[in-house]
Order: C-alpha cells, then sequence, then structure tokens
C-alpha cells in the first residue's frame, strides 16, 4: 500500500492581514445591520405614505359629499319652498358643517404623516449611504489580500467611517 505524505506547512502569521480580516469582518457585520435598518425604514415610510394617501382619499369623500349637498342645496332653492324644502334645507347646512369639519382634520393629519413621511425619508437615505459606503469598504479590504497593497485597507477604513457617522446619524437623528 502506497503512503501518503502529508506535509504540513507552517505560515508566519501575519499581523495586517489579521487586523484587516477582522476589521472586514466587522464592517460586514455592521454592513447588514444598517441593511436591515435601511429596509425597515423604507418600509415605514411606504407605510406612512399609504396612510396619507388613504386620508387624501377620505378627505375628497368628504368634499364630494360637501358639493353634493351644495347642489342639493341650489336644486331645492331652485324649486318652490315648502316646509320639507326648509327642513332639508337645515339638515343640508348642519351636514355641510359635519362633512367640512371631517374633511378639514382628514387634510390635517394627511398633511402631518406626509412631514413625518420625509423624515423618515431623509432617514433612509443616510442609511442608503452608509450602506453604500460600508459594502465599498468590505470589497477594498478583500483587495488587500489579493494584492497586499497597504492603501485598499485605508481607502477601506476611511469609507468605513464615512459610512459609520451616516449610519449613527441616521439611528440617532
Amino acid at each position: 500500500m502506497a503512503e501518503l505524505e502529508i506535509h504540513h506547512e507552517h505560515h508566519e502569521s501575519d499581523p495586517l492581514s489579521r487586523t484587516v480580516g477582522i476589521l472586514a469582518a466587522l464592517i460586514a457585520m455592521l454592513l447588514a445591520i444598517v441593511s436591515i435598518a435601511s429596509h425597515r425604514t423604507h418600509t415605514e415610510a411606504v407605510l406612512l405614505k399609504t396612510d396619507a394617501n388613504d386620508k387624501w382619499n377620505y378627505y375628497e369623500a368628504q368634499r364630494m359629499k360637501f358639493h353634493d349637498l351644495e347642489l342639493g342645496e341650489d336644486i331645492l332653492n331652485a324649486l318652490p319652498s315648502n316646509a320639507d324644502t326648509q327642513k332639508n334645507l337645515a339638515r343640508y347646512a348642519s351636514d355641510k358643517i359635519k362633512y367640512d369639519q371631517r374633511a378639514r382634520k382628514s387634510q390635517s393629519e394627511a398633511e402631518q404623516i406626509e412631514k413625518d413621511s420625509t423624515s423618515i425619508e431623509e432617514k433612509a437615505l443616510k442609511f442608503d449611504f452608509a450602506e453604500g459606503l460600508l459594502e465599498i469598504s468590505v470589497v477594498m479590504m478583500s483587495m488587500f489580500f489579493i494584492s497586499k497593497k497597504k492603501l485598499f485597507p485605508v481607502v477601506g477604513g476611511i469609507a468605513a467611517i464615512i459610512g459609520l457617522v451616516l449610519g449613527a446619524m441616521g439611528f440617532f437623528l
């Protein structure tokens, strides 16, 4: 039976490679966190936009009811007046107040939700830029292992720092 020779090669540990590898792993972990935050923030913005659209649709429905009552008033005013006509006009007037108040409330809520949505979209943009810079950082750190040029981890580190600042701004501002 033939013997197999197993060669055990001993590689000296390169401290810079180890450091760059650990940094790349940490940056990749932070990238995952920022990516999740970005996706959740975008989802929140979409949900708020949907809620704002619902409020605007409700506003339009109330305004249409208001307008229908105005048309009803015009028709009743064109007809000869009697007790029923006056009763209907009085009911239309109170209903118009109700629909106008509902419409104004819905409009106010829709405008506030749109402001909130804009703020959240700005937050999501910070996460997007942070995500992109952290991805660039991981790629640059990886390029070091191919080329052994120290420029790659330096550029990657700068991109990571900027990405972390933007990510922190997304979380805390």
